[in-house]
């Protein structure tokens, strides 16, 4: 083995984890201090670089023609930029003591140790892959990395049979699922909760569900999977549950993430409940001076709750990137916390939520107040007007706005932002009122549909308090 060495006139900052909160960081420390000051040094076990995993589906489904569009910046534009990218390159221990990581070269499985004086962890997250028999066999994907999608199109493409299962019904799972019904398969999702999109109330994820099946999906809901069968030649040919077995020449798994922290978990750093390495404002590994860590593997800060949450998505890991390289390169930054907003759509409707659900602030000890309105994108003699479903809950008394889920067709995901801005700003239902939002007929009715979920709201505290 050899040990490469830091000591000298300038740092050494190593990234493990060459996609967006990794390389954020990178390249915004890089930005700070020039390559005589500060040498940085990234690991990425897999082939490619920052690059948008929410966009797969669509690269599955075909929206997306290209893989490359995927990628924002390549590992060729990193090293031109002074980052010493290293692909293929996997981190196997971590020594926090001796300031070093051990990794190992995926192809020839040659080991060495690099030394480091900063460090950033910026693992993601991995498929939740059940203990289930059959569930390694050929046919059977998770799909989080773009190799994860090649994989996927590559069985696509020599599997002769149509039928795909997939199994759970969270965003990964719907988007699939339609991505496969793009593709000209027959696709059944097998959900082990009463309704698709776990993260609504199942109210609201009632909706998706009727979508879904409009799009000639089968909805298979309150089913557990209890194995995957094969043919004689090892392949996938059936998902089962206890009660039936569903034919599927293709497996699709989407159930979802956790946390990629194996190799903080060895070296003795702190982990929450949700399995994510834990961090102070500015993401620095708490107890860890000179360790900050980022993206799908590391907890957040809820801040409608004031709880720890685990939430993976691109937005949060590109912004804790800019926060941690900032403060690793010398600078001075902070990431505060989420609301959890998020949207989704399946064909035109489009899906969003942010803040609690139900029964989010039942698990916080909250008691809140519940409305559900039904209105319309656009001034309703506008042509192509289409209904939206708006849901929001306010705290019991005080009218604190504490969650907003919407269901509708064109306009309706990203008018939850305006209740994102609402929950980070503390606001109440009442205060909510009077936001002097864009009106035209075009664009919404005189009332906008959160506004109208927020004067029910407001209406509702006053009653019961």
């Amino acid at each position: 083995m050899s040990m490469s060495r830091t000591r000298g006139t300038r740092e050494r900052l190593v990234v493990i984890g060459g996609d967006a909160a990794g390389m954020s960081a990178a390249s915004q420390a890089r930005r700070l201090n020039k390559p005589d000051e500060l040498e940085i040094v990234a690991f990425e076990r897999g082939n490619f670089t920052s690059y948008s995993a929410c966009g797969i589906p669509y690269w599955v489904g075909g929206d997306v023609p290209d893989r490359d569009r995927l990628i924002a910046r390549t590992p060729e534009e990193h090293r031109a930029r002074d980052i010493d990218l290293r692909l293929r390159t996997e981190v196997t221990e971590l020594d926090p003591d001796l300031q070093r990581v051990r990794t190992r070269d995926v192809d020839s499985g040659a080991e060495s140790w690099t030394s480091y004086d900063k460090l950033v962890i910026a693992t993601g997250a991995r498929p939740i892959r059940p203990d289930l028999p059959g569930v390694d066999a050929p046919g059977v994907h998770g799909v989080q990395t773009l190799d994860d999608g090649q994989a996927l199109l590559d069985t696509l493409a020599r599997t002769p049979g149509r039928r795909a299962v997939v199994v759970g019904a969270g965003y990964i799972g719907v988007e699939m699922a339609e991505a496969l019904i793009n593709r000209g398969y027959e696709v059944t999702v097998v959900n082990r909760g009463s309704e698709p999109m776990s993260t609504l109330d199942p109210d609201m994820g009632r909706l998706v569900h009727e979508a879904m099946e409009g799009l000639g999906i089968t909805m298979v809901n309150d089913a557990e999977v209890t194995g995957i069968l094969t043919d004689d030649d090892g392949r996938v040919r059936a998902v089962t549950t206890k009660d039936l077995d569903f034919p599927a020449d293709v497996v699709v798994l989407g159930i979802g993430v956790r946390p990629e922290t194996t190799l903080a978990r060895a070296a003795g750093l702190p982990l929450g409940a949700h399995g994510g390495l834990l961090t102070d404002r500015s993401m620095r590994v708490r107890g860890h001076e000179n360790i900050w860590a980022g993206g799908d593997c590391v907890e957040v800060l809820d801040l409608v709750s004031g709880q720890q949450r685990h939430i993976p998505l691109g937005t949060h890991a590109n912004k804790h990137g800019q926060v941690i390289g900032t403060n690793a390169g010398g600078g001075y930054a902070t990431f505060p916390g989420v609301v959890g907003t998020a949207v989704s759509k399946v064909c035109d409707l489009e899906i969003a939520r942010t803040g609690l659900r139900e029964k989010d602030a039942h698990r916080v000890g909250l008691r809140f107040e519940t409305v559900t309105i039904e209105s319309t994108s656009r001034a309703g003699y506008y042509p192509n007007s289409s209904p939206m479903t708006v849901k929001m809950l306010a705290e019991h008394r005080t009218g604190r706005l504490l969650g907003v889920q919407i269901v509708g067709r064109e306009g309706a995901g990203k008018r939850v932002d305006i209740a994102a801005v609402a929950l980070t700003a503390g606001m109440t239902a009442e205060q909510m009122t009077t936001l002097d939002l864009g009106y035209a007929p075009p664009f919404s009715p005189v009332w906008d549909p959160v506004l109208v979920a927020a004067r029910k709201a407001a209406a509702k505290v006053r009653e019961t308090s």
